[in-house]
């Protein structure tokens, strides 16, 4: 019996709580490692009780985002059409996209780090750096850029592994990586004195060490997919298929990054402080949200599969358990992370202004904390059945076609809180928007299935 019959077998026959849950939970805590990564190096700066660091980091964590963001483009678009191509039974084409998917995240690595070394000065000038934080910042992101190809690897293969029903191994390169990351940090940061760098250097180190470990479970044989070059092609529609459906995925990210960049060199009027206060805001918020992603990028390769296989009925109990448990949890963590804000919040900070700053905006930016499963879910559900155009609408409004907008016109309004409400409108907005996309979605394939059955019928 083949691997990927095995994962078909697994996909098709569990109950379906017990298939969702399967795949939500290692991918829950994907999520949480990323999110353990993303806090680990502002908690450690914000021991050494320099605001101004901490806001370096704030401000070039958004740049270092990207390096993510297009790694998410292959393990979106790779995890959708791997998934669709097991459950067809193409096992070799499902190799062919694997191999594609490494490879193109080795090349567009090389050519960011290239660019962010290059244009750091005026990078640095986008994201609103100013003389406090001008060189805190450009140690950090000149140290990162050189881990920017592992960091789209991990990104990358932390997504595809699942479509393969390595939800646990996917999940175990993420722990690799964020515990050599909050080991080192420590270490490098007061141990060698190396402050800033130092974080930047731990991070490098846990991106890497997370891509080698994906890495050798692939050489090792131990998958039932590639990553030799031998595999890697762009035809056979296998660089429109990953791009299609990875490029609106990656779009959430990317415009998160290019919206925070914005959104901090506008918070750069109102003071340092206030820049600092925003992206811890932003680190209590991301609990409730990074585990809110993890169940919509647990749930898409089952629903993948189902497609592939035709599997209706259970691909409507699987949305329907999932969207149920993405809002009781969403509900449950927003509560939470409400009720310790200020104790959250004073693990980072310690200087009173920026603390004020931190708790207002983050009590502000939790308070569509319950959408965001509902969101993330419906969002995987229309990359699952591969409806690109509905996918690009919704990953361009909730950072971008709302959001950024709402950034100029709640500023003028409501001055720096202005810019915080700024997201909470864009989550409600968005959240309608991808409830009427996906039931659009969902009618026009049930007409083009009932169509193709109609042709069948005649023609027998």
């Amino acid at each position: 019996m083949s691997k990927t019959k095995n994962t078909g077998d697994s996909f098709r026959a569990l109950p379906v709580p017990q298939a969702v849950l399967r795949n939500v939970l290692p991918a829950m805590g994907v999520m949480l490692m990323v999110l353990i990564y993303n806090l680990a190096d502002t908690f450690f700066i914000g021991q050494t009780h320099d605001a101004y660091q901490v806001a370096a980091v704030s401000l070039a964590t958004p740049v270092f985002l990207i390096f993510m963001s297009v790694g998410t483009i292959f393990g979106v678009g790779g995890t959708s059409a791997i998934s669709r191509a097991i459950g067809a039974g193409r096992e070799e084409h499902a190799k062919k996209l694997c191999s594609f998917c490494m490879w193109m995240c080795v090349v567009s690595g090389i050519i960011l780090t290239g660019a962010a070394l290059i244009f750091m000065e005026d990078i640095l000038t986008l994201i609103g750096a100013s003389g406090d934080t001008w060189e805190y910042a450009r140690r950090y992101l000149s140290i990162v850029a050189f881990g920017g190809t592992f960091q789209m690897i991990s990104t990358c293969f932390s997504n595809i592994l699942r479509a393969e029903g390595q939800a646990g191994r996917a999940m175990m390169g993420q722990v690799i990586g964020n515990l050599l990351n909050i080991a080192f940090d420590p270490l490098l940061i007061f141990g060698l004195g190396w402050e800033i760098s130092g974080a930047a250097t731990a991070t490098v180190i846990g991106s890497g060490a997370a891509a080698i470990y994906y890495i050798l479970y692939f050489l090792r044989g131990k998958s039932a997919l590639s990553i030799q070059i031998r595999d890697f092609t762009a035809k056979e529609g296998i660089c429109r298929s990953v791009l299609t459906i990875g490029i609106p995925g990656a779009l959430a990210p990317v415009l998160m990054s290019v919206s925070q960049i914005i959104m901090n060199s506008m918070m750069a009027g109102y003071g340092d402080m206030a820049v600092a206060g925003i992206g811890v805001a932003m680190k209590v918020t991301m609990i409730t949200g990074m585990l809110s992603m993890g169940i919509g990028q647990g749930v898409q390769p089952l629903l993948g599969y189902c497609i592939g296989a035709r599997l209706w009925e259970r691909y409507s109990k699987i949305l329907r358990f999932s969207l149920g448990f993405a809002l009781l949890l969403g509900a449950a963590m927003t509560g939470l992370c409400w009720l310790f804000t200020e104790q959250i919040v004073s693990a980072f900070l310690t200087d009173a202004e920026a603390f004020s700053y931190a708790v207002s905006f983050a009590q502000i930016l939790l308070s569509t904390g319950v959408l965001f499963g509902v969101f993330y879910v419906l969002s995987n559900a229309l990359q699952a059945m591969g409806a690109a155009l509905p996918s690009l609408v919704i990953n361009l409004s909730r950072q971008g076609l709302v959001y950024i907008p709402s950034l100029f016109l709640l500023r003028a309004a409501l001055g720096a809180e202005g810019l915080v409400w700024a997201q909470p409108a864009a989550d409600i907005l968005s959240t309608l928007l991808a409830a009427v996309l996906y039931l659009t979605a969902v009618r026009a394939g049930q007409k083009s299935n009932a169509a193709k059955a109609g042709q069948r019928a005649f023609a027998e």
